[in-house]
Order: C-alpha cells, then sequence, then structure tokens
C-alpha cells in the first residue's frame, strides 16, 4: 500500500514540472524571435558589472513525500497520509548577483515564501477519512551558482543550482495531527533564461528544490493526555519537501 500511494505522488509531478517547462519555453521563444533581425544590443555592459542587485517574483507549488512505517494502533487503526491536490502559493525575494567571470555568478536571494498544503489521512482498514490543513510562512536563505551559456541577441540562456535555508515563521496550532519543524535544508536546481530590454533585464527561471531532513515533529507533548492523538505521528517515519517555483527576476 506504501508503494502505491507514493506512486500516486510521483505520478502528478511530470504534469507539474510539464506545465512550468512549457511556461518558460515559450518566454524565450517569444523573445528570441522579436531580437533575430535586431541588431541593437539593449544593455550591452550589463553583465560585465562586479555586482548588481535586483528583486523577484512569483508563484510555487509544495509537495509531501511520506514515508510510513505500517504502524496500527491498539484499535487496529492503519493510518496512510498523502497530498492529492497542489495549492499554489506566492513568493516575493531579493537579489544579489555578484560576477565571477564571463560564465559564472554567485546569487543569494533571501525573500519569502507563502504556501498552503492539504494532508489527507486515509484509514485502510475502516476506510474513513481525515485531512489537515497546513499553512506555511517560509523565510528563505538561498545561495546559488548560475552558469550562463554565450549570449545571443538579447538571450542568455543559464543554469542554476545551490542549497536553500528554509524556516517556517507561520504560527503553530495547538493539537494540530501533524506538526511539522520550523526549519529545513534544501538543495535546489533550475534553468531560466535572461532577456535583455532597453531599461532591465527580465529573467523567467523554474527551480526544483528538494527536502534534506525529516521535518515532521515526532515530540508531541501536546498529546500526553490524549495518546489517540498521536497516531497520524506515529504512522509516519518521515516526511520531506519537495517544491517548486517559477520566479521573474527583474535586474
Amino acid at each position: 500500500m506504501t508503494a502505491v500511494i507514493n506512486k500516486m505522488n510521483l505520478n502528478r509531478l511530470p504534469y507539474k514540472i510539464l506545465l512550468c517547462c512549457c511556461m518558460m519555453l515559450s518566454c524565450c521563444a517569444a523573445a528570441v524571435a522579436q531580437q533575430r533581425n535586431d541588431k541593437l544590443l539593449n544593455r550591452p555592459y550589463a553583465d560585465l558589472r562586479p555586482w548588481h542587485l535586483g528583486f523577484s517574483i512569483g508563484m510555487h507549488t509544495l509537495d509531501f513525500s511520506f514515508t510510513h512505517n505500517g504502524f496500527i494502533t491498539a484499535d487496529g487503526e492503519a493510518w496512510f497520509m498523502e497530498q492529492p491536490d497542489f495549492s499554489p502559493g506566492f513568493c516575493v525575494n531579493g537579489l544579489l548577483d555578484v560576477r565571477l567571470n564571463d560564465y559564472f555568478n554567485v546569487r543569494f536571494t533571501p525573500g519569502m515564501y507563502f504556501g498552503n498544503r492539504v494532508v489527507k489521512m486515509h484509514d485502510m482498514t475502516n476506510d474513513s477519512w481525515e485531512q489537515q490543513n497546513i499553512k506555511s510562512n517560509y523565510v528563505v536563505l538561498p545561495v546559488d551558482l548560475k552558469f550562463s551559456a554565450t549570449r545571443y541577441h538579447n538571450v542568455r540562456p543559464y543554469l542554476v543550482g545551490g542549497v536553500m535555508g528554509v524556516f517556517d515563521v507561520s504560527k503553530k496550532v495547538p493539537r494540530e495531527p501533524l506538526r511539522l519543524k520550523s526549519a529545513d535544508f534544501m538543495l535546489t536546481a533550475g534553468f531560466g533564461c535572461d532577456i535583455y530590454l532597453p531599461y532591465f533585464k527580465l529573467s523567467p527561471e523554474i527551480k526544483f528544490c528538494f527536502g534534506l531532513s525529516d521535518i515532521l515533529q515526532h515530540d508531541r507533548p501536546d498529546f500526553e493526555d490524549d495518546p489517540t492523538g498521536i497516531k497520524f505521528t506515529n504512522s509516519l517515519k518521515k516526511a520531506t519537501t519537495q517544491m517548486v517555483v517559477l520566479s521573474f527576476y527583474f535586474e
């Protein structure tokens, strides 16, 4: 049963990734079509600055990856958790970009991510359902290495990868079935395209984030007087976060 649920989670990812990639390719194709016959370079010295500032706005989706342990309660209940749907969230970031050479830059993009996840709990024994709405307000501290291709007219594609510290500053609700830790650490990888406009540089970017730590809080002293309330936490070995972020940088 665990394998079936994990397979359901994996089957949703290609549709999400395909949609984001199509949006990115459409933006780049439109920019190339507009600049193909244009000999004038916008902002020709923009990439020669030793450092520069910017900001981004965008949207993201949050996903859980649950690992179950087969726990069965004293009443014979076997609970399995899943996140069947995705809710788009909003994100805003600042940007400090430091040039290393013609092709590599280091980017520091602190920001805020606001998101929501609905987790459904299924008792496989009695075929009953419960659900929990988990809201997250993340302070993120990403550090990325950016590798850019050679500029073609007013378009320059790039790859980006790095690490990101994540801190949840949302208020914790007492006695919620699942409670998350306040800190997480992620690996990030993505791609984007710099589009040089007359007055600024626009960079649409897709980034994939993979949590490395177990974010489930297993120690629940708030359930000491209600042992049955911890059955959902006891049913999970660990829970990790996955994230897809679509950002538009203005530099």
